[in-house]
């Protein structure tokens, strides 16, 4: 039986967790730009919320 464990080299793990790190930080970015503007919607809140539902369901039946 061959040990296969270990078998990743280190450059390799290292941008793993690069892209990983960059995808976090990208997250991060655009949830502070959703939040913004959220904020400045105030009372609006929960109609943009139910329309962003809408569009996923109708996306998901494709109807959109």
């Amino acid at each position: 039986m061959r040990d296969t464990r270990g078998d990743i080299e280190v450059e390799t793990l290292l941008k793993l967790v690069l892209g990983l790190l960059a995808v976090l930080l990208v997250l991060e970015i655009v949830g502070f730009f959703v939040d913004g503007l959220l904020a400045l919607l105030g009372p609006l809140r929960p109609l943009v919320t139910l329309v962003v539902l809408v569009l996923i369901v109708l996306w998901l039946l494709d109807r959109l």
